[in-house]
């Protein structure tokens, strides 16, 4: 057996104003710095013996931060990996997504919250369905190596590669977004048996949520 947890990052100042983060390389500020500290007291009796990251210093910093609070003998090497990065949203990075200060301009953005694997990304990023291929592909062969048997294996990554990632563990015919986008330094967790996988957490947070001020989650949810 083996436990696999998906870890988001924690806040960003893009997530408090809504501005589209994707590939753009933005550090925690300090609320998401705390949240992670939370977070990682709450996971500081589970021994990781293997630590994966996005190379994207928020997810990065997160799971430096989280493994720095653990006294149960985790590993403190945090193996980074492309394919769990946020989705590239090209041109439109940096950019407000909220519907009272749309600075995308076009309005097949939308697709993003309404119809996600519809969304073909904006000029120079990427699909939907090449985030959901990246991502699966990552967790399948951690599902599948026997090198992880009997081994807690941490998941440091980001909202919209973690729902991608997570697709195959929700109901059929259930939206994308499995009722909002996953909050800052939410866990899930993964038990593995043999190679039969199971979703055992599902976004579980370990403070009080009303710390959370992340828009971006906001605007999904105001839109469903």
């Amino acid at each position: 057996m083996k436990h696999i947890y998906v870890i988001r990052h924690g806040e960003t100042d893009y997530n408090t104003k809504a501005i589209l983060q994707g590939w753009s390389d933005k550090p925690l500020n300090k609320n998401g710095r705390d949240l992670a500290v939370i977070t990682g007291k709450g996971l500081s009796d589970i021994r990781f013996d293997y630590a994966f990251s996005s190379p994207l210093i928020r997810a990065y910093e997160t799971g430096e931060i989280i493994l720095g609070e653990n006294h149960a003998g985790s590993t403190k090497d945090i193996i980074t990996d492309d394919r769990i990065k946020e989705i590239n949203f090209g041109s439109w990075e940096g950019l407000c997504c909220k519907r009272d200060n749309f600075e995308i301009g076009d309005p097949s953005f939308w697709n993003f919250y309404d119809d996600p694997l519809r969304f073909s990304g904006g000029p120079g990023g990427e699909s939907m369905t090449e985030v959901c291929k990246r991502t699966g592909d990552f967790l399948t062969e951690l599902i599948n190596d026997s090198r992880y048997e009997g081994k807690n294996i941490a998941v440091f990554t980001h909202g919209c590669a973690m729902r991608a990632m997570l697709q195959m563990f929700y109901p059929e015919g259930e939206p994308f977004w499995h009722g909002s986008t996953p909050p800052n330094c939410c866990v899930n967790v993964i038990e593995v048996t043999g190679k039969e996988p199971r979703l055992i957490a599902d976004d579980k947070v370990y403070y009080d949520p009303s710390l959370v001020r992340d828009a971006y989650m906001q605007e999904k949810t105001r839109r469903a």
